[in-house]
C-alpha cells in the first residue's frame, strides 16, 4: 500500500467582509455548509476565521468552532459618529500575518474577502504558486483584485447562494424537541 500524503490547503477568512457582503444581498450564509463546501471542493483542512471579539457573542463563537473554524480574534473598537456607535474590528493585519506564519504548513491557500487591502498578499501567494482561489462575496469586490479574475482565481460566493444559504426552519431557529 502506498503512503499517500494528504495535501493541506488552508482558508483565511475575513469574516466581516464575507458576512456583510452576503447580507447586503439579502441572505445569510450557512456557516456549517460553507465549511463543508471548503472541505469538499478545495480540500481545506484548516479554515481560519478572523473576527472581532464582542462580549455577548460567545454562543456564536462556540457555534463557529463547532462548525470547524479556527477563530482568530481581534479586539474591537467603538467609534461614535453623531448619535450612533460603530463597532470596528479590522482584521486585515491579522489575516496577512497568520497567512504568512502558516506559510510552510499549507500547500495552497484560499483568501476569502473582496477587500483590496489583501492585494499584496494575494499577489505574493500567486507568485510563489501558493494561491488556490480568492473567494469574494459578490461581483462588488475591489478593482485591485480584478486582474486575478483573468487567472481564474476569483470565485463569487453569491453564485453559490442556492447551496450555501441559511434556510429558515419555520420554528424560529430552534431545533425540534
Amino acid at each position: 500500500m502506498k503512503n499517500v500524503k494528504m495535501v493541506a490547503n488552508y482558508a483565511f477568512i475575513d469574516s466581516q467582509n464575507l458576512n456583510l457582503g452576503i447580507r447586503s444581498q439579502g441572505w445569510k450564509l450557512d456557516w456549517r455548509k460553507f465549511r463543508q463546501y471548503l472541505r469538499n471542493k478545495y480540500a481545506i483542512t484548516k479554515a481560519y476565521l478572523f473576527i472581532g471579539h464582542l462580549d455577548g457573542n460567545e454562543a456564536l463563537y462556540a457555534y463557529l468552532q463547532e462548525c470547524g473554524y479556527i477563530l482568530i480574534f481581534k479586539p474591537i473598537l467603538y467609534r461614535h459618529v453623531m448619535d450612533k456607535v460603530i463597532i470596528k474590528g479590522n482584521v486585515d493585519a491579522e489575516l496577512v500575518l497568520h497567512t504568512m506564519i502558516q506559510y510552510k504548513n499549507y500547500h495552497q491557500a484560499i483568501i476569502i474577502s473582496g477587500d483590496g487591502d489583501f492585494h499584496c498578499l494575494i499577489e505574493h501567494l500567486d507568485s510563489k504558486g501558493k494561491l488556490l482561489k480568492v473567494l469574494v462575496p459578490s461581483n462588488h469586490f475591489s478593482s485591485l483584485l480584478r486582474r486575478f479574475n483573468q487567472k481564474q482565481y476569483i470565485v463569487r460566493i453569491d453564485l453559490l447562494r442556492g447551496s450555501l444559504e441559511q434556510k429558515k426552519t419555520g420554528i424560529r431557529g430552534r431545533s425540534k424537541p
